[in-house]
Order: C-alpha cells, then sequence, then structure tokens
C-alpha cells in the first residue's frame, strides 16, 4: 500500500523507493540475497583454469541429497527442494509448523569447450563445489616462444 499520492510530477522511483523501504523485514536489513518472489538464492563463485571451471554454490544447513544438477544440452541446473514440517504437543498445547524452500540457478557453459561426461560435484562445510573440466582442445597451452629467422 503506497501513502503517497500520484499526480504525475513526482518521480517514479521515489514511491518504489518507500515501497521497498517499508517491504523489507524489520530486523533482516543485511540479507540482500533475495529474487523479486522474497525466495533465497544461493550466492555463487565460478572460477576458471587452464584445465577447469571451478564453481562454489553457498548452501549451508542441506545435505547433498538435497539438492538436483542437470545438464541439458550447454545449460547447467542446480536445484533443491527442501520441506520440513514439525508438530509438537505439550500440556494441552499444539504446535505446527511448516517450511517450503526452494532455488534453481542455471549456468549456460561454453560450446564444445565442457568435457561433459567428467563433471564432478562434492558438498562439504555447507559449500556445493562442482569441477567442470575442459576438453583437450580448449585447454589452455603453456606459452611458446617463437624464433625468428
Amino acid at each position: 500500500m503506497s501513502l503517497i499520492k500520484r499526480n504525475g510530477l513526482t518521480p517514479t522511483t521515489f514511491p518504489a523507493l518507500f515501497d521497498d523501504f517499508f517491504g523489507r523485514e524489520l530486523f533482516n536489513w543485511g540479507n540482500n540475497n533475495y529474487s523479486a518472489t522474497s525466495t533465497t538464492v544461493p550466492s555463487v563463485n565460478i572460477r576458471e583454469t587452464g584445465d577447469n571451471f571451478e564453481v562454489e554454490m553457498a548452501a549451508p544447513g542441506m545435505d547433498k541429497t538435497d539438492f538436483k544438477i542437470e545438464l541439458n544440452g550447454n545449460t547447467l541446473t542446480i536445484s533443491s527442494q527442501k520441506e520440513r514440517e514439525q508438530e509438537t504437543d505439550h500440556e494441552g498445547y499444539s504446535r505446527r509448523e511448516f517450511s517450503y524452500q526452494s532455488f534453481q540457478r542455471s549456468f549456460v557453459l561454453p560450446k564444445d569447450v565442457v568435457d561433459v561426461e567428467h563433471i564432478a560435484a562434492r558438498y562439504e562445510n555447507g559449500l556445493l563445489h562442482l569441477t567442470i573440466p575442459k576438453q583437450e582442445q580448449a585447454k589452455q597451452k603453456a606459452p611458446r616462444l617463437i624464433e625468428i629467422a
């Protein structure tokens, strides 16, 4: 809900600023890793070396069975769906809580560069690590000295 009357003279970003300001969680100012749908999107680091690409995804509190990693053509998709339900009965009171969290990140891999048969993944200490090796012909070659004739 906006309390500002729009009469055409006010810049369009001004009301959006207030909508964003009042729409945030009061005690969660530092968490800016949310998408437009208010779902958490894990942070990703991608590094290229001479032999492969390395992907690190921060996803603490999950198990390796919570992830689904799929390669479709040259699009790599990492997704997860996790549901939790808890019910407590204590001295005539009952409490039922449930949560559902999911995310999906997709990356387009370079064509004819990646060795799709040898992609490896591991999950440890809250980080999902993917090693995406390059094909032999795409690997960086050592510099070669060319003699002048």
